[in-house]
């Protein structure tokens, strides 16, 4: 009798031991097919944008989705990838994304960061006789077209009750702007953070105007709207990460300026002074937002900067914030 318990004991054993083998192999191949089919988040930047501030802040870990990223050399390019379905998710500039959203791209602003708007500045050269807005008349003036710079530009001109036709526009990215201004052929120079810092800190270049009541200098995330539609959790998640990071980012303002200026061989001194002016902090997308964007749109149109009159709460996509407005 003992033998043949013993037999049984062993075939139960060899039986408990196979089926162990067998559920370990189908968890196996079931987490296997779960990572296969994770989902992936292509996701736009530039060098020393948000790929970085999540590494050094800690909230690029722990991630139950993938990204891709592709580095991008301005915010333009990143766009088209959006309009064209090569891109789930990018960072821009308000006027840029209003731009490509005129020309009915299947995209949404999603979220998003607000700066300091004496961030956004024009300059003069430190010996230009140019000492008030005034006498921007009739002077060449340069800025990105479609963008912040053509905006400020124009907004400035008309505040200081100057027709935008007594001023030449030259539509110039910041490199050629830069090289333009020091060399004379332009008067002045409409730009942004961390050029305005460079500008003022290594070539001494003067600011006559800023864009404090005249532009939003709001950053947004847009994500296309098949990736809010097929993606939702990934990028909602990603949206959160962000801005918690941003709010790291405001704390280790010194941080996160030597790590960038690693990145992007810029000074980190000229990095620090930037981040340190633009305070760039997370936006929820609500209705202060929507108005405020609304009315620079509408600038925009009236400016020609847009082709269009545009309904911006047509443009943006609230859920994705709408848990932080709950909570502040």
């Amino acid at each position: 009798m003992s033998i043949n318990h013993d037999l049984r004991d062993h075939f139960l054993a060899r039986r408990l031991a196979a089926s162990l083998i067998a559920a370990a192999i189908t968890l196996s191949t079931a987490a296997t097919s779960l990572a296969a089919d994770a989902v992936v988040l292509r996701v736009g930047d530039q060098k020393g944008g948000n790929r970085s501030l999540l590494d050094i802040s800690g909230y690029a870990k722990d991630l139950s989705y993938k990204i891709e990223w592709s580095e991008f050399p301005a915010a333009a390019p990143i766009l088209e990838a959006l309009n064209a379905g090569a891109l789930d998710v990018g960072y821009t500039g308000d006027l840029s994304f209003l731009s490509v959203y005129a020309a009915d791209a299947p995209i949404k602003a999603i979220g998003g960061t607000r700066s300091n708007a004496k961030t956004q500045a024009i300059l003069v050269r430190q010996d230009s006789p140019i000492k008030s807005v005034a006498e921007l008349k009739g002077k060449r003036l340069a800025g990105t077209r479609g963008g912040w710079g053509q905006f400020l530009i124009d907004a400035t001109l008309e505040k200081a009750q100057i027709k935008l036709d007594n001023a030449t526009f030259a539509p110039l990215g910041p490199v050629d702007a830069k090289i333009a201004l020091l060399a004379g052929s332009i008067d002045a120079w409409a730009v942004w953070e961390p050029y305005v810092s460079f500008a003022t800190l290594k070539d001494k270049a003067r600011v006559i105007a800023d864009g404090e009541g005249l532009t939003p200098t709001i950053t947004f995330i847009v994500a296309s709207d098949s990736a809010i539609a097929s993606k939702r959790a990934a990028v909602q998640d990603l949206v959160q990460r962000l801005n918690k990071a941003r709010l790291w980012s405001l704390d280790h303002l010194s941080e996160y300026a030597r790590n960038t200026a690693e990145l992007t061989k810029l000074p980190e001194d000229v990095l620090l002074s930037a981040y340190s002016a633009q305070r760039t902090s997370p936006i929820v997308i609500d209705e202060r937002v929507v108005k405020e964007v609304q009315e620079a749109s509408n600038r925009a149109t009236r400016y020609g900067i847009l082709p269009k009159k545009l309904d911006v709460s047509q443009a943006v996509d609230r859920s994705f914030t709408a848990a932080a407005a709950k909570s502040n």
